[in-house]
């Protein structure tokens, strides 16, 4: 069901990719209005998640600890490339991207605990 860490690296690298490009392409577009810069905003925080994925998954193939570093290093590049489109998406991105990394966080937390049991059935049944 869940992708491996190689394959969802490549698709969140591909994705961020597409995404930061599609956003240049249209940056003029997504300056032109208020609601066109939210979703500015909205769509720099989207990059926030797919560089996110990437860093984590990279960090998980090398064995090392996944930690607050790559929220930073994603957040940043999140807000480099939301200052690209209007000063306005820096703000929304930034409050965009503290929303998805709480709901992040939520999932996680839910998948780790899950996990957790499953491993506490098995080893009682062994």
């Amino acid at each position: 069901a869940m992708a491996g860490s190689g394959s969802s690296m490549l698709y969140s690298f591909l994705l961020f990719t597409v995404i930061l490009s599609l956003q240049e392409m249209y940056r003029g577009k997504l300056a032109s209005s208020e609601l066109f810069t939210i979703l500015g905003g909205f769509i720099s925080s989207l990059l926030f998640l797919v560089l996110l994925t990437f860093i984590g998954n990279l960090q998980e193939t090398i064995g090392a600890r996944t930690g607050w570093g790559a929220v930073i290093v994603a957040e940043a590049v999140a807000l480099i490339a939301a200052s690209t489109v209007h000063r306005v998406c820096i703000t929304t991105c930034f409050l965009f991207s503290a929303g998805l990394l709480y709901e992040v966080n939520k999932i996680s937390g839910s998948a780790v605990s899950t996990s957790d049991i499953r491993t506490k059935k098995q080893s009682g049944r062994a």
